[in-house]
């Protein structure tokens, strides 16, 4: 019995020795093929992949980092541009501060030019008025020293004889009576 037991399982060993042989498969060479698999793969894993897997990681992160270099650039680039725009603003907000002071200042100028000026012809009229009326009074101081002179004269003339200073205050204030009315 046990000759038939061994028979038993020597004959599916032989039948799937037979059956890889009809295929043309020679299962030590599978085995030592597959063994040489597993080797080449341990050694890709080992020596080949850490390389080509660090490479690729930091290809990946020298990327990422330019990325973020760019995105930052960006945001730096429109931070100074609002910078910019806000300064130029600013600027423009004070140019317009500065005309508006020089105008201002300019029409004050102005103003205090023409009040000066104002001032100076009345000072120049009041004064010419003050000349004019002292003109005026020696003038007429003149003509009343003149109007006495002749009205003496007219007098010694009419009466003959050298009048006395109470005969020509009479006299004269006589004529300049007679001559306002």
């Amino acid at each position: 019995m046990t000759g038939s037991l061994f028979n038993f399982a020597a004959e599916p060993v032989a039948a799937k020795a037979d059956m890889f042989t009809a295929l043309g498969i020679d299962w030590q060479m599978l085995i030592f093929q597959g063994l040489a698999f597993l080797v080449l793969v341990w050694i890709l894993a080992k020596f080949v992949f850490p390389p080509l897997l660090k490479a690729v990681d930091d290809r990946q992160a020298v990327i990422e980092e330019g990325t973020k270099a760019a995105v930052e650039a960006e945001k730096k680039a429109e931070s100074a541009e609002a910078k910019i725009e806000a300064t130029l603003k600013k600027a423009r907000l004070e140019a317009a501060d500065i005309v508006t002071t020089a105008k201002n200042e300019a029409t004050a100028a102005i103003e205090k030019a023409e009040t000066q000026a104002k001032a100076r012809a009345e000072r120049i009229v009041s004064e010419a008025h003050e000349d004019i009326s002292k003109e005026v009074l020696a003038a007429r101081t003149t003509l009343k020293k003149d109007t006495l002179k002749f009205v003496k004269q007219a007098a010694e003339a009419a009466s003959g004889h050298v009048a006395d200073d109470k005969f020509d205050a009479a006299l004269v204030k006589k004529s300049i009576q007679e001559t306002s009315s």
